[in-house]
């Protein structure tokens, strides 16, 4: 046990020395990631030491926390107590947006893409905040595959294939059903979340203007 803690007190410190490096450069990333998604922040990432073997744990003796300041003039605060639904959605996109920076260059032939899954990524946001995250996922598309779901025109518009997701009764059992849209179809499917169950002439001619808008 001794030679063990021994081994511990020589691992851990130079594992924090790494840690703290990377939380400083992935925060810089992270904030200029989430300023543009239509916010205006300050993001850090606090890293403290727990030297005492009650900290002891199998990936180091840090305490990590995320930090933001919302609004100009306030103190950095921990990030779960302060950021509203739409903001957590919007930093945890830039987060991920931040760790696969490289997504969005092009990649060598040899790189396998990866599949990254937003779910209601849209929580708490509309207007201007939506469409910046939907450019933001259609970036980060372009060197990932990137499965989004969302309720939102302004972030459907950005997609490259789009899919409705429907739920039927038959044979008293409820049943899901998947249909990928062709473009009139999607057209539609996009005029019917700007406008509701009713598609007018005015939402559909919407529709097409955020669909060409967002090529």
């Amino acid at each position: 046990m001794d030679e063990a803690a021994v081994a511990y007190r020589a691992a851990a410190p130079a594992l924090s020395a790494e840690r703290k490096a990377a939380a400083d450069k992935l925060a810089k990333l992270a904030e200029g990631q989430i300023n543009s998604l239509a916010m205006k922040v300050r993001f850090a990432i606090a890293v403290k030491s727990l030297e005492g073997q009650a900290g002891w744990t199998a990936s180091g003796w840090d305490e990590v926390e995320y930090r933001i300041s919302t609004n100009p003039g306030e103190p950095l605060k921990p990030l779960h107590e302060i950021a509203s639904g739409g903001e957590m959605s919007r930093v945890m996109l830039a987060l991920k947006v931040s760790v696969e920076e490289d997504a969005v260059k092009p990649r060598s032939k040899a790189a396998t893409p990866r599949t990254l899954v937003f779910d209601e990524i849209d929580i708490g946001i509309g207007g201007r905040a939506a469409e910046a995250v939907g450019k933001k996922l259609k970036a980060l598309g372009h060197g990932q595959q990137v499965l989004c779901v969302t309720h939102l025109p302004q972030i459907a518009a950005f997609a490259d294939q789009h899919f409705v997701v429907e739920k039927r009764e038959a044979d008293g059992r409820t049943k899901m059903q998947i249909r990928l849209l062709d473009d009139r179809a999607r057209m539609h499917e996009v005029a019917r979340m700007v406008s509701g169950a009713k598609v007018t002439e005015t939402s559909l001619q919407q529709a097409a203007q955020m669909i060409a808008a967002s090529r």
